[in-house]
């Protein structure tokens, strides 16, 4: 039987059950391996070309056979919002933990993620017997542990189409889109030349975010981190490419990295290039990008009008979402500093929002099989120029991990007519600010089991804070992380 022989209902739950199966399947797959991988954990076989493995291997933390390690994170925690929305079970975070649009009563429960985001994997590593060249892979997904829910950005925003703001429950856009694998990508490594892989991958730029954001990307203590605007380079859902050659090598104290998007694929954008090249010294690391982005994609929830408008457009409310198309382009700069217990972080970037030299049209398929039913592609009448700082400190005295961030969203007046200028909330497009300031303690029981404490307090002001119900919000959160 197909889908055409099957009531709407049927096909929707026949969709349902196929991606529970999948969710499935992938985890068995895993425990599968983990169980071959424990079986073979007393004398593993060396794994050249993968440091992070080896090392794990050898203080007997990593679960590694022949070359193929089984990682994971489970991180789940208790989080409080002074304003919030209903918590969601696919939006990787759970929570907004910054103010958003439909942020207004205080909320609590279970989120997960809050310090890193919970995932299992599989990496391998096999000598090629040339020079010191090695074939690796990666292939990792992401999971919400408080439902048992495939982590899917997307889905909960097509879960709140056509609800008014102080109705909806937590929706935001991200490259996280119930993927069977949020990472999945193969490639050559070499110490000497570097690594050159190729498939689904973290961009150049989110390694840099991670690397020198002090909370390090943590979603209830970054605003960075959270907000994946920083880390695409102007748009989430770009913080991961699809079909994307990537790059990344350290030449003495140099360490360079470059990316390229293929056309031609589906994905959250047409191209995409991103380079960077950086320096380390006595402690100190500073890293310089530059990314450029075509049709970068930011999806957002359809209002209540657009949804009365999609059976005679052809589209399904199930699976159809609006969008802003742009053009980006990145410029960045990071470093940090780290003397004794004491590390220091800062890092600036500036964005470039332009409309599309290639608009997209309405019924494009985005990440995640979700298709854009309405599209913008005139939305930046002028440039819109976004300029993101943070600066913080790390102390670590024994077991305990304390830390404290600073970030800041400073966004210039885009707008033309009467709204020229404009500095005010009565639109998006006026100048405005974000700011956030976190502190965060990790106490590391052992080198697996970590429980932490922290809060993170935000608010917006005058073009940010456009349409919000209410202008800031503090997430309090304990949790605890298992690594493996």
């Amino acid at each position: 039987m197909n889908n055409m022989n099957l009531s709407p209902q049927g096909a929707e739950f026949k969709a349902r059950s196929f991606a529970r199966l999948k969710g499935g399947l992938l985890v068995g797959i895993l425990m599968a391996v983990a169980g071959v991988s424990q079986a073979q954990n007393a004398s593993p076989e060396p794994s050249q070309g993968n440091r992070a493995a080896n090392a794990a291997a050898a203080e007997g933390t990593a679960l590694t056979w022949y070359g193929i390690t089984l990682y994971g994170i489970v991180d789940i925690g208790l989080q409080y919002e002074s304003h919030g929305a209903p918590f969601s079970d696919y939006f990787p975070a759970g929570s907004a933990d910054i103010v958003q649009k439909n942020s207004n009563n205080s909320q609590t429960g279970a989120t997960p993620s809050n310090l890193s985001q919970s995932r299992v994997g599989l990496q391998g590593s096999e000598p090629l017997q040339v020079a010191d060249w090695s074939g690796v892979f990666k292939i990792e997904t992401f999971f919400n542990p408080q439902s048992g829910d495939i982590s899917d950005a997307l889905k909960s925003l097509v879960q709140n189409n056509g609800r008014a703001l102080n109705v909806q429950t937590t929706n935001l856009d991200s490259s996280i889109a119930g993927q069977a694998f949020q990472q999945s990508f193969v490639g050559f490594s070499s110490p000497t030349y570097g690594t050159l892989t190729f498939g689904r991958q973290n961009t150049v730029l989110a390694d840099g975010i991670y690397k020198y954001d002090p909370q390090g990307a943590s979603q209830a203590f970054s605003l960075i981190g959270l907000s994946g605007t920083t880390a695409g380079g102007g748009d989430t859902e770009d913080r991961r490419l699809d079909s994307s050659l990537k790059y990344v090598a350290q030449f003495s104290n140099v360490h360079v990295g470059a990316e390229y998007k293929f056309n031609g694929s589906r994905g959250s954008a047409s191209t995409a290039s991103e380079f960077s090249v950086g320096y380390e010294m006595a402690g100190a690391s500073i890293d310089a990008y530059y990314t450029h982005i075509n049709d970068a994609v930011s999806a957002a929830a359809l209002s209540a009008a657009q949804v009365a408008e999609l059976p005679g457009l052809g589209f399904s409310p199930s699976n159809s979402l609006a969008a802003t198309i742009s053009d980006n382009t990145t410029f960045a700069v990071m470093g940090m500093y780290g003397f004794g217990p004491v590390k220091l972080f800062a890092g600036y970037e500036h964005i470039r929002f332009e409309n599309p030299s290639d608009p997209i049209e309405p019924g494009f398929d985005n990440i995640g099989g979700y298709k854009l039913a309405f599209v913008n592609n005139t939305a930046f009448p002028n440039d819109k120029i976004l300029q993101v700082y943070w600066a913080g400190a790390k102390y670590n005295v024994g077991k305990l991990e304390l830390t404290a961030a600073y970030y800041g969203y400073r966004q210039n007046s885009y707008a033309d007519g009467a709204n020229t200028g404009c500095t005010t909330t009565k639109a998006s497009s006026c100048s405005g600010t974000e700011t956030a300031v976190s502190i965060s303690g990790v106490y590391h029981f052992t080198k697996r089991f970590d429980a932490y404490a922290g809060a993170m307090y935000t608010t917006v002001e005058d073009g940010l804070a456009n349409a919000y119900l209410t202008r800031n919000d503090i997430d309090p959160t304990i949790g605890v992380r298992f690594r493996f």
